[in-house]
């Protein structure tokens, strides 16, 4: 039985900032490969101009081939309502609307304000009612703005009340930035679990400033059991200044794995396809366990250690 829940964001939040074009039959074959290494849901693309965002100019052809792939729950992000009128066309399984909780990072992000984007959002859920897809609803730095500082948690779950009411079918909080801290994480699925009992709660962490590890396991000794994460740590949001990768999936399931967590993922297979992932995007990707291996991974002792080992009967080759 499946303990915790590791949805990829890679093939979207990962390549959203790859400047380098990544062929789609690669993107394709990423989804396939994710999935036979169980990974069962997948944000694979976002529907937004072209001229924004070229990596996703494929996004439609990306989307059809992985709604051949049976079982894979295939996600998209949108950022109005022409995305999601996009996404509902396509008949994805579920889209995922962000709004951020700082004014300046939502001008900047989707270019409007925050209330018009909650406006868009009643709307995209009235026209939704018909088609039954599933409609997460994202807060972006919930846990800081890069222009902002700190966000009210008042301010957050106002906006996710809101949401709520007008029938989103879950939740995500993002770090979009990485600014989040365990101590707040743990306050704040707390808090959500508590205001907003039954509603799924997605944690979407960055590794900015290096606690997005830390920050998973605060949300898990918290309640919360579904996390986004890309593959090799690939990822940051090209409009906000300093934002580096999300947190990195098969790092993740590595440490769930330790604790006995159970994810479903077979990590070697994760690792095998992480490992191939720089040459596509062209450098290094800052994921940990494909590059020390997992942790009881073990090495062969140098030779000239290996002739000072002392022998089976008590003896051996130490010298002065």
């Amino acid at each position: 039985m499946t303990d915790v829940f590791v949805h990829e964001v890679g093939t979207r939040d990962g390549l959203q900032s790859v400047p380098t074009f990544v062929p789609t039959e690669l993107k394709m074959r990423w989804c396939s490969e994710e999935f036979r290494a169980g990974v069962r849901e997948i944000e694979v693309c976002s529907f937004v101009p072209a001229k924004l965002i070229p990596q996703f100019a494929d996004a439609a052809e990306v989307v059809r081939h992985a709604l051949t792939i049976k079982g894979l729950t295939v996600a998209v992000l949108v950022p109005n309502m022409k995305g999601a009128e996009l996404a509902l066309q396509h008949g994805v399984h579920k889209i995922n609307y962000v709004i951020s909780a700082s004014e300046s990072h939502n001008v900047a992000n989707m270019r409007m304000a925050t209330a018009r984007s909650l406006a868009e959002l009643k709307s995209i859920l009235t026209a939704n009612r018909a088609e039954s897809i599933a409609v997460n609803f994202t807060v972006a730095t919930a846990f800081g703005c890069p222009f902002e500082g700190d966000q009210s948690p008042d301010r957050v779950f106002s906006i996710v009340e809101s949401a709520l009411s007008w029938g989103v079918d879950g939740v995500t909080l993002a770090d979009t930035t990485g600014m989040a801290h365990p101590l707040q994480v743990a306050r704040m699925v707390e808090r959500f679990h508590v205001g907003f009992v039954g509603i799924p709660l997605t944690l979407h962490f960055h590794n900015t400033r290096g606690l997005g590890i830390a920050n998973v396991f605060a949300a898990y000794q918290s309640g919360a059991v579904l996390f986004d994460a890309a593959l090799g740590g690939l990822g940051g949001c090209p409009f906000a200044p300093g934002a580096t990768g999300n947190v990195c999936t098969e790092d993740v399931v590595h440490m769930f794995e330790l604790m006995a967590i159970e994810t479903g993922i077979d990590l070697p297979a994760l690792l095998d396809l992480s490992s191939k992932l720089s040459a596509l995007v062209g450098h290094d990707l800052p994921g940990q366990v494909v590059k020390a291996g997992r942790r009881c991974d073990l090495h062969l002792l140098p030779l000239e250690a290996r002739e000072r080992l002392p022998t089976a009967d008590g003896g051996g080759s130490l010298q002065n």
